[in-house]
């Protein structure tokens, strides 16, 4: 039996797994203690638990527990990574490199830094929402200190070539940076073999607790330094003042392991759902898909419907199904989605667009569900339009 409204907005956030936060609870209450607490046992027990989340998030990414920087979120550790840097490396120059379609994150960060003495190459993106590890190469100059790719966009779920990006990044002598707050727990992600150096992850994403993530900062070959940008007690290396979440930071490290666990066969069954999902969806008229169908997440789609504005299809359904038009960091803006318009859709094409993003507690007889209730929505609201 379905139980309405449904839910596939999964890249704007995730619920929590009942198994982290099972995990989670005696944080909150019996094991209460502060993990800098080093006199007494409350202080060891918290110290130890956030140790062994940090294990856990660390051997999802394939980093060692020492490289794990707890943050607030991926948006903290966006700021962390691309401040850190520019304020650490200004000897060797200023000039970062970007791409249009990055998360408001790293772009108001960059336009930020450019106040700062910034200089910042914003790379275009095809007609796919890709960037070519060839784009990048040209771009780098011998005062390049950071080259700034997501590893996979948020409302496209394009997979970026982060692997040979990294490879040029290291060629160069330029740190590598790669906000895959959307990529981890959904793909196979390892910092080695993708030649990362700073990485932006939060536990939202992955069916764990809102308000803690983490920045992976590589100590070795290179080893990577960064200022801090909160001061107040040294935590995290001195890189993070502040009290630690550990609740946060204990299901944060659950969550890790249970898409260690459990990633193989959830992007299989997503991506069998995705695709049945995708496959009726453009059996409508002037139904069509933004971005790579290729290289992409399993549990993401973009589809566009020719002749229907976003919102309004968004009213016809949303007290029974939850999807979006964007990000959510943009939902209120009134402008058509800059990822879109990056891809060189005019302003129509943009404002018919809806991201559908499924995950693990989607059901098959859910996407049956929305899939005869758009292809109502678009026909009555097109059937309004001609009238």
């Amino acid at each position: 039996m379905l139980h309405l409204p449904l839910y596939l907005d999964y890249n704007a956030t995730t619920p929590c797994d009942p198994r982290v936060v099972e995990v989670m609870l005696p944080f909150f209450s019996t094991q209460f203690g502060n993990a800098a607490s080093r006199h007494h046992s409350f202080g060891w027990q918290a110290e130890e638990a956030v140790d062994r989340a940090r294990e856990q998030v660390a051997s999802l990414i394939g980093a060692e527990p020492n490289e794990i920087v707890f943050t607030s979120g991926a948006t903290e550790a966006d700021n962390l990574a691309l401040k850190g840097v520019f304020e650490t490396y200004t000897a060797k120059g200023s000039h970062i490199i970007t791409c249009n379609i990055e998360h408001k994150a790293v772009l108001d960060v960059c336009k930020h830094l450019e106040k700062r003495g910034a200089e910042i190459t914003y790379l275009p993106v095809n007609a796919e929402g890709l960037v070519s590890p060839q784009q990048v190469e040209a771009a780098i100059r011998p005062d390049t200190v950071l080259i700034a790719i997501m590893y996979a966009n948020n409302e496209l779920g394009t997979i970026m070539p982060v692997k040979e990006i990294g490879a040029l990044a290291r060629q160069h002598n330029v740190i590598f940076f790669t906000d895959a707050t959307q990529a981890v727990g959904k793909i196979p992600v390892d910092v080695n073999q993708d030649n990362i150096d700073l990485l932006a992850m939060s536990a939202h994403k992955l069916y764990g607790p809102k308000g803690v993530g983490a920045l992976y900062v590589r100590r070795r070959s290179p080893r990577v330094k960064l200022s801090a940008q909160m001061h107040g007690g040294g935590h995290e290396r001195n890189m993070r003042s502040g009290t630690l979440n550990v609740p946060g930071i204990v299901g944060f490290g659950k969550a890790c392991a249970l898409c260690q666990e459990e990633l193989q066969p959830d992007a299989e069954r997503l991506t069998r759902l995705r695709d049945r999902l995708e496959k009726s969806l453009l059996q409508i008229d002037g139904s069509f898909v933004n971005g790579s169908r290729q290289h992409r997440l399993p549990n993401v789609t973009n589809i566009g419907f020719k002749g229907v504005d976003n919102e309004g299809l968004l009213l016809a359904i949303n007290k029974e199904i939850a999807v979006s038009s964007g990000s959510a960091c943009t939902s209120a803006s009134l402008e058509p989605s800059y990822v879109l318009k990056a891809l060189r859709l005019d302003d129509e094409a943009a404002r018919s667009s809806l991201r559908f993003s499924l995950g693990r507690f989607t059901r098959e007889e859910e996407i049956d569900y929305v899939v005869k209730k758009l292809g109502e929505a678009v026909a009555r609201l097109r059937e309004l339009s001609f009238r």
